[in-house]
């Protein structure tokens, strides 16, 4: 962070963000855009073990506490409201590190990075245009249905001692996570938010972010 912040606004003018709460089908989306126009991706969720790893206990608290929790204490015995205020990466630790990443690649190609830890607190400083950042907010029900479809949280409630109980408060939380980013939207950006409650097709979604994007498909 410190690079872009004492430098170049536009060093990161070739990437585009896309945001938003859990089983919104971001990663979905951006693999349409690789396949349609032909820009790279950068899935966030895919280097979590590797920032993690990286991430000391001064510079990621609640990461570390995270850690030393069983899962009963994770998603089981806490409310969601706390489960929501105490999420390392919805508190946006670890941020500086997907920065790192994206100006390790080369600049030369437009790269859609996706992901949940995309905070629009912390991309929004960091656009040169405003058109460059896009978040996605799943309704609660088209989040339970693709969920359902993926297994995802039922793998994380399965391991604890009250699977029913985990799953009712990740989806709480993440819920929860939805409403505050739209709210920080409506506040700081309100162009960039996107609903997503199945009432698009996939066609209509990819190119409807497409379009905000200023993207165009890659010539013969």
């Amino acid at each position: 962070m410190a690079a872009i912040e004492g430098g170049d606004p536009h060093r990161l003018a070739h990437v585009r963000w896309l945001g938003g709460g859990s089983g919104a089908a971001k990663s979905t989306v951006a693999r349409e855009l690789a396949r349609r126009h032909g820009v790279d991706v950068l899935d966030t969720d895919a280097s979590m073990g590797a920032h993690a790893a990286r991430l000391s206990p001064r510079q990621a608290p609640l990461l570390h506490r995270f850690v030393a929790q069983s899962m009963d204490e994770r998603w089981v015995r806490r409310d969601p409201r706390e489960m929501l205020q105490t999420f390392h990466w919805f508190a946006g630790e670890g941020f500086d590190l997907v920065v790192d990443d994206l100006l390790a690649r080369p600049a030369d190609r437009i790269v859609v990075v996706e992901g949940f830890r995309l905070l629009p607190r912390l991309v929004l400083p960091l656009l040169s245009h405003r058109e460059h950042a896009v978040w996605l907010l799943p309704t609660p029900e088209f989040r339970r249905r693709a969920f359902s479809r993926r297994g995802s949280d039922g793998d994380i409630a399965g391991r604890t001692n009250d699977p029913p109980r985990a799953l009712a408060n990740l989806l709480a939380r993440d819920a929860l996570f939805t409403a505050r980013l739209a709210d920080e939207l409506e506040h700081r950006a309100p162009w960039a938010a996107l609903a997503v409650d199945g009432s698009r097709t996939l066609d209509d979604l990819v190119a409807q972010v497409a379009g905000r994007f200023g993207l165009s498909p890659p010539g013969p």
